[in-house]
């Protein structure tokens, strides 16, 4: 066997004979169905096969999963018959060839947004069914996402915007912030090739003053640590490109605005050990007011957890400091991929399936793909992105429960979220005890309160600024059933 197959025997968490001994048919399967065709790149074609099976052996997908990413265009470009498949490898393997063999198919932005919705619609049924769809789709992108300077320019732009649209979005409501950040990362440059070298230019200027700094710092708290008998790693990292971009764009490019262009990470044994941490971080050094962010007590809807909190360094600079323990760091990194439960056999529990949070999101999509069932391809694509692909934030009912919507969601976004009913009867909304408008636009970590009447009814003028479908859709029909009544 070729060194590459060797990589992937390595990186997979199960070394069971069974796991290994299916791995390695697939691999050899791949091999044969594949062995006179080459990439645009010039490489063998099983190069992208193996490229994306050693990405979910790290990833911790179990054997099945890995098999279907060997054998992901066996079907397509092998001209391999789906019965034959399913008889070499079982109905768990098929299933997901088939499923990422659809999305392969589907052209984005173009002619053909009937089919891309199509098949948008039938990943969101196989994913509830089997999230593995989706995890070994996003693998398979990765690597292709990492080769796009050997397509053409359109195919690049095209890629390289569906990924940051849709895949790198799905990736962080999987909680896979690695996973994210690389697809980011590597569409960026060809999506937005202007501000990507704008953005570039600001990390490099920053780069060396922030590593200083932070090692400076990583020092200093690795002492007192030590002191305290607190067992630690410490690491520190610079933003992403593409988060960095975005954040860029959101101070209006005031680079003093923004604290969190690198970051020093504490990664300790426990959440007890946390809040000891951040004791002696603000203990040394002064933490910039209302800076601090406890995604431990409260995590993000994707799962993450960790504590957040910026400091003033005492030589003119900030930094952000990020505390968390390791189960919490494995998740932050790997998301969803670090809870698969399995059987002894390797075989997913009830296909897969995740519960919790993390993955709530699949079931409000499929209620949502059903109310929007008879939409025109292109309303069914733009509401897709501006309610579930979009950047998120996620705000609290009075009680503390987490509602997550769309950047610039307003408090009639967040009343239609919670019901129908206190939506249509709204009156009037406080954000953080505070009155405000209702076109007011909510950030993550608000509070909102909403007044209701039971005379209250929706206005024309909410459609001005409302964010999700949802909430437009209801509007529209209250207005219309107004205009019939008057009629």
């Amino acid at each position: 066997m070729s060194s590459e197959f060797q990589k992937i025997i390595e990186a997979m968490k199960s070394k069971d004979k069974l796991d290994v001994a299916l791995v390695t048919k697939a691999y050899q399967y791949a091999e044969e169905t594949h062995k006179d065709q080459k990439r645009l790149s010039g490489e063998p074609y099983l190069a992208h096969e193996v490229a994306t099976a050693i990405q979910l052996a790290e990833l911790s997908m179990d054997a099945e999963a890995i098999a279907a990413g060997l054998l992901h265009d066996a079907i397509d470009d092998g001209g391999i018959e789906p019965k034959a498949l399913e008889a070499a490898f079982g109905p768990n393997t098929l299933f997901m060839v088939e499923s990422v063999s659809r999305l392969s198919r589907l052209k984005y932005r173009g002619d053909e947004q009937e089919r891309h919705a199509e098949n948008l619609r039938k990943l969101f049924v196989a994913m509830a069914k089997d999230i593995r769809v989706l995890i070994v789709k996003l693998a398979c992108r990765l690597h292709n996402v990492q080769t796009l300077q050997f397509v053409s320019k359109e195919k690049q732009e095209r890629q390289a915007l569906e990924t940051l649209d849709i895949y790198a979005r799905l990736a962080d409501r999987l909680g896979m912030g690695k996973l994210k950040e690389e697809l980011e990362d590597g569409a960026f440059p060809f999506a937005y090739p202007d501000e990507y070298r704008l953005t570039m230019d600001v990390i490099q200027s920053e780069r060396t003053s922030s590593e200083v700094r932070l090692e400076k710092l990583s020092g200093l708290l690795s002492e007192k640590l030590s002191e305290q008998n607190i067992a630690h790693e410490l690491e520190y990292r610079l933003k992403g490109a593409f988060s960095t971009f975005r954040k860029l764009v959101e101070k209006e490019w005031q680079l003093e605005r923004i604290n969190d262009l690198s970051a020093l990470r504490v990664i300790v044994a426990d959440v007890s050990e946390c809040y000891r941490v951040l004791g002696v971080i603000h203990s040394l050094w002064t933490p910039l007011a209302d800076t601090f962010k406890d995604y431990v007590a409260t995590p993000k809807p994707n799962g993450y957890r960790s504590l957040h909190t910026v400091i003033f360094t005492g030589d003119g600079g900030k930094a952000e400091i990020q505390i968390r323990s390791r189960e919490m760091h494995r998740d932050a990194e790997y998301g969803i991929t670090a809870h698969v439960a399995y059987a002894e056999a390797g075989k997913p529990k009830e296909g897969a399936r995740m519960v919790g949070r993390s993955l709530q999101w699949v079931r409000q999509l499929l209620d949502w793909q059903q109310q929007f069932a008879e939409s025109a391809s292109s309303e069914f694509l733009q509401n897709l992105k501006a309610d579930f692909f979009e950047h998120r934030i996620f705000v609290f009912t009075p009680k503390g429960d987490v509602i997550e919507l769309p950047e610039g969601a307003t408090p009639v976004d967040f009343a239609y979220a919670v019901h129908t009913d206190v939506g249509d009867r709204t009156t009037g909304a406080y954000r953080n005890g505070k009155y405000v408008a209702l076109s007011t636009e909510l950030t993550s970590g608000d509070v909102v309160e909403i007044a209701t009447k039971k005379s209250g009814k929706p206005t024309e003028k909410w459609l001005t600024f409302v964010k999700t479908s949802l909430a437009k859709r209801r509007i529209r029909q209250t207005v219309e059933q107004k205009r019939l009544l008057k009629s």
